[in-house]
């Protein structure tokens, strides 16, 4: 049984068998100026590489994979020895989807060779993922999707649209649902791949926000051919697999780990503290209320990873989603109204195609417009009140007329 002083045992003889190279530093302001100097070191993909390699990646993964099979509580030991002795990290914000979606659905339903092939790239960051789940006409009800996927020798012939795909401009890998068998009822006839976006037949198109960027995409599939050998799980057994990556989209998405006052809330009190001339009595009231709610967000989200630790995430992901995404947007219209009329002005409208998304970097004006998806991305807020209801609570389930009903009879 791998322990917290073993991890700190492996984790310092990473360090000091691969140290990292630092950053170079400033030249000095005083005497005459040489060339800025820097300690040798092992890059910072070459340390990645070799932290996964050691086990200490994910640490409850198995071992091969990252991981030593240790308590997921531990990771933290490990995360701290590393952030002491100031080690690169893998940039998790930009590569969440891959981490949090696509990482724990291949480790439960891959195959072996699909788990050493696409988990070390996935961690280190050498290779983005994105999602091809949502389509126009199959947004909350995911699971009436109509993207085809048809068999031809070892290879699985795909067509169709998907829609707000985070990073698909930036991806290598995308995890998607099509469905393989249109005469049994929806969610029986899904199939779960892995697809090459760089594959043939991939489009991949900007959708601009009302935040002026283009971080969401649309995606075309034309005749993709996807070997049998990247599909996930058992042909039919498409809506299992997705599940599993759902839930932990969810988590993803709601349960992210912050400090007090971290995320939405902070730039609001800093904003407070620094600005008296801004204050009211109503306002005041209303940002101590917000300011309460966050921090027991805060301390559910650690409640949430502390079951995570004992097994799979469940349902209890949808209500730290669905709060996430009411906080965010009472918060951020809080801040902007709390700025007056400085809260009207937006800082860039420039079109970019962002690698990810930076709600505490940017103006308040970005955080109110862009909060405004969050009640829809990862499963709209109607759909997760349904879970909770459901399967958290439950009571009685919505009548469903089509649950028996092939696919290709659904009314559309």
């Amino acid at each position: 049984m791998t322990d917290a002083t073993e991890l700190r045992r492996r984790t310092r003889e990473l360090l000091a068998a691969q140290p990292p190279a630092r950053l170079p530093s400033p030249p000095s302001t005083e005497g005459p100026a040489g060339p800025p100097s820097s300690s040798a070191g092992t890059d910072r993909l070459d340390f990645l590489r070799a932290r996964f390699d050691a086990g200490l990646a994910w640490v409850h993964y198995p071992e091969g994979l990252g991981g030593l099979g240790a308590p997921r509580s531990l990771q933290a030991v490990v995360d701290a020895e590393l952030e002491a002795a100031g080690a690169p990290d893998n940039d998790p914000r930009r590569i969440g989807i891959g981490l949090g979606m696509a990482a724990p659905t291949i480790l439960q339903y891959g195959t072996e060779e699909q788990k050493r092939r696409f988990l070390r790239p996935l961690w280190t960051g050498e290779e983005v993922w994105c999602q091809l789940f949502s389509e126009p006409g199959a947004g909350s009800d995911l699971a009436a999707l109509g993207t085809r996927a048809v068999r031809e020798g070892e290879d699985w012939v795909v067509d169709g649209q998907k829609v707000w795909t985070s990073s698909a401009h930036l991806a290598r890998w995308a995890i998607l649902i099509a469905r393989t068998d249109p005469n049994v009822p929806k969610h029986r006839g899904i199939t779960y791949f892995v697809c090459d976006m760089t594959d043939p037949g991939v489009e991949v198109r900007p959708l601009r926000q009302i935040t002026g960027e283009a971080e969401f995409n649309e995606v075309f599939l034309t005749g993709v051919r996807i070997p049998d050998s990247h599909r996930l799980g058992e042909v039919g057994d498409g809506w299992r697999v997705a599940r599993t990556t759902l839930n932990n989209e969810r988590v993803a998405i709601g349960g992210t780990r912050l400090p007090r006052e971290g995320g939405m809330i902070g730039p609001v009190a800093r904003t407070w503290r620094e600005h008296p001339e801004l204050r009211t009595h109503d306002l005041h009231q209303r940002l101590l209320g917000l300011w309460v709610e966050a921090e027991v967000a805060r301390l559910t989200g650690e409640r949430l990873r502390q079951r995570l630790a004992a097994g799979q995430p469940g349902p209890e992901g949808a209500g730290m989603k669905l709060g996430f995404a009411r906080l965010n947007q009472q918060i951020s219209g809080l801040e902007v109204e709390l700025l007056g009329a400085e809260g009207l002005l937006y800082d860039d409208w420039a079109m970019r195609r962002p690698e990810l998304v930076d709600f505490t970097g940017r103006g308040a004006g970005y955080r109110y417009l862009r909060s405004k998806g969050n009640s829809i991305e990862g499963g709209t807020s109607e759909v997760l009140l349904n879970i909770v209801a459901e399967r958290v609570l439950g009571l009685p389930s919505e009548p469903r007329t089509d649950k028996d009903v092939a696919w290709k009879d659904l009314a559309r």
